[in-house]
């Protein structure tokens, strides 16, 4: 068993239940659930939380729509939610639920606590509000008159509230978090929070609300409702047991927490709002906040009414789970947004899984049957090119170790397919099928398939965090099982004699890109079917020609002054083989040619691009499209039906020409 570390207490963010989650929502929980089956391994007793929010105006709207009660409408979308982090094989220790009876009770408690302890007072708030964020905004805070958060519309609202004296706890929080760099993760989140928000001043938080019913009453003041953030943020202490008038076990072995897991949009609810509550409340803070970043389809907005939502029920349907966790894992940057489209998908499953994974276990269970009729020996015939297997795989576990400690699981996951390609490079080296043509070389091909099912052994436990199903899956092909993580940086332990199985099952087959590109189109008709079906066009338009946009992290002016955009003129294009969206195009930017694929194929031809001038962002760090790379970002605008245009110079401007 591997060393006890002690208690390892973990959440995410609980999912707003408004809606079916798509695959950049479903990211978060896989991600997390990596993290804790890696804690578990490590030998740490990890307690993993996860749940729905499930209050607030706009289910209250939602519910009114549909000519249900609130309560029935959670519910229903609840269970969906619930379904889908099971459907993804995520092993939570207890899914919250904020109409939970025991946090409700809770929360009225907490209400009270604070108020009596003089931190909550009752006012009123005139302001303008935006429904979708539950923000009161000041005018001098919107941007071009609308919500700075999302962009949408906002309206003037007036109403009696209870607020929260945030400044009293400000200057303590700065103080923690310069004392506490690990506090808030990525760093670039801990400058955000400082310089945006904590050091310019905090203003007092509304903490309830009267124009609205579906929340949780205020017992003292029953017309008032708790405010959202109250109720949400402090699930992770109500239902591991916290309680004003005397706390559970299970609170006291797990609190403080180690790790709150949310996306980067609700970092300032995190960092701010509720240490500050936690502070009033006389509790620790959480030792580490990490706002992941975000997983967008294909750099553009999802909605239905372009066809171009993924979800993971469907993702699993055509991929299965491990490859649809191996993607969300594999392919999301520590800070940076990363990129999902259905191509993506397919070329990861083939060149990954299928090539570098499946075609190994499967050649290495075939050799062993076909050579020694499944057994698997020890003889002890070892060459020089035996060393350099041993060195990389033993390495591998204080790699994945180093990377996973920074929560960099993208980079934890590439050292274990380090391992796999290793294997394969071995295979290419040692020669088994020439082996096996000469009787004097018997004893060393039983060496090499030693070492094959060895090192497999000790990817495949190692990968066990990530791909729990395939990890076991190729053990019951070579006949063992996961190896204590103490022991992943010893070589030689898989009994000598042991028999694989004698059929070996493909771990993933490779995938026919056109079948795919099927079933994407069926999914695509069903999603544009199912908008035009309902009322959700005001989900894409609002009145005239204005267009709402998915919220937007906001950013400082330098920030903004980061960002290098010049006139490009376009020299050469080409279509990306196998590909249906994208262009490659070769852009002149003053002295410099630059390659940028876009997802603009639909609407420009390749000769329809060349001798444009464009807008090009041209620092944008260099990633790869459908394996072809891509050296900066052409911009276009979007109308309300998806479809793009490139954005030009009003007057000819030369190649190279800063856009300031």
């Amino acid at each position: 068993m591997a060393t006890n570390k002690g208690k390892f207490y973990m959440t995410t963010a609980i999912a707003y239940a408004s809606g079916k989650p798509h695959i950049g929502n479903t990211y978060e929980i896989i991600l997390a659930d990596a993290i804790a089956r890696y804690k578990r391994a490590e030998g740490y007793d990890v307690y993993f939380q996860t749940g729905t929010d499930e209050h607030g105006q706009k289910i209250e709207e939602k519910a009114n729509a549909k000519g249900i009660t609130p309560k029935q409408y959670v519910d229903e979308v609840a269970d969906e939610i619930h379904k889908i982090w099971d459907l993804v094989n995520s092993s939570y220790d207890n899914f919250i639920r904020t109409t939970d009876e025991d946090h409700e009770k809770c929360v009225k408690k907490i209400f009270k606590k604070l108020y009596d302890k003089g931190d909550i007072y009752k006012s009123s708030y005139e302001g303008l509000y935006c429904t979708p964020c539950e923000s009161f905004w000041t005018e001098s805070q919107l941007v071009d008159g609308k919500c700075p958060d999302c962009g949408r519309e906002v309206k003037p609202a007036k109403e009696e509230a209870y607020f929260f004296k945030m400044s009293k706890y400000a200057d303590r929080l700065i103080e923690y978090i310069n004392e506490h760099p690990e506090f808030i993760q990525p760093v670039s989140r801990k400058n955000e929070m400082m310089n945006n928000f904590l050091l310019p001043g905090l203003q007092d938080l509304c903490v309830s609300r009267t124009s609205f019913s579906w929340g949780i009453p205020v017992d003292f003041d029953p017309k008032h409702v708790v405010y959202v953030w109250l109720d949400a943020l402090t699930n992770y202490i109500t239902k591991i047991g916290y309680d004003p008038d005397g706390s559970s076990e299970l609170f006291n072995k797990n609190w403080p927490a180690d790790l709150h897991l949310i996306g980067k949009d609700i970092v300032r609810f995190h960092t701010i709002y509720w240490p500050i509550f936690l502070m009033a409340l006389d509790l620790p803070l959480p030792k580490q906040v990490f706002g992941h970043p975000w997983l967008l389809q294909g750099g553009e907005k999802m909605s239905k009414s372009k066809g171009n939502v993924i979800y993971a029920d469907d993702l699993v349907r055509m991929f299965g789970v491990d490859a649809t966790r191996y993607f969300v894992l594999h392919e999301m940057p520590f800070e940076n947004d990363g990129i999902i489209t259905w191509d993506l998908v397919v070329e990861r499953f083939n060149s990954d899984l299928a090539n570098i994974l499946g075609n190994l276990v499967n050649r290495t269970v075939s050799m062993s049957n076909k050579y020694f009729d499944g057994v698997v020996r020890k003889t002890g015939v070892s060459e020089e090119v035996d060393e350099s297997l041993k060195e990389v795989v033993t390495n591998a576990k204080a790699k994945v170790e180093e990377k996973m400690s920074k929560l960099r699981v993208a980079d934890a996951i590439t050292e274990v397919f380090n391992v796999f390609r290793r294997c394969n490079k071995y295979i290419d080296e040692t020669t088994p099928w020439i082996l096996a043509k000469d009787e004097d070389k018997q004893d060393r091909l039983s060496e090499v398939l030693y070492n094959l099912v060895e090192s497999i052994t000790i990817g495949a436990s190692l990968l066990n965090s990530f791909l729990p199903e395939t990890a076991e899956k190729i053990f019951t092909q070579l006949n063992t099982q996961c190896r204590d993580f103490d022991e992943l940086d010893k070589f030689g332990l898989y009994d000598s004699g042991n028999k694989v199985v004698e059929k070996p099952i493909m771990l993933f087959a490779r995938l026919d890109q056109k079948e795919i590109e099927k079933q994407v189109e069926e999914i695509i008709a069903k999603q544009k079917a199912e908008f035009a079906s309902t009322e959700g066009k005001s989900e894409e338009k609002a009145e005239g020609e204005v267009i709402d946009i998915e919220p937007k992290e906001e950013i400082s002016f330098d920030d903004f002054g980061k960002m290098q955009f010049q006139v490009g003129e376009i020299i050469a294009c080409e279509a990306v083989p196998k590909s249906k969206k994208l262009l490659c195009s070769q852009v002149k930017v003053g002295s410099q040619i630059k390659q940028i694929v876009s997802g603009i194929r639909k609407y420009y031809t390749p000769e329809e691009m060349v001798g444009k001038k464009v807008m090009v962002l041209c620092n944008l760090k260099p990633a790869k499209l459908a394996g072809v790379l891509s050296e900066g970002m052409l911009l276009c605008a979007e109308d309300a039906e998806g479809n793009l245009a490139l954005m030009k110079p009003e007057k000819d401007m030369p190649s190279g020409a800063e856009i300031a």
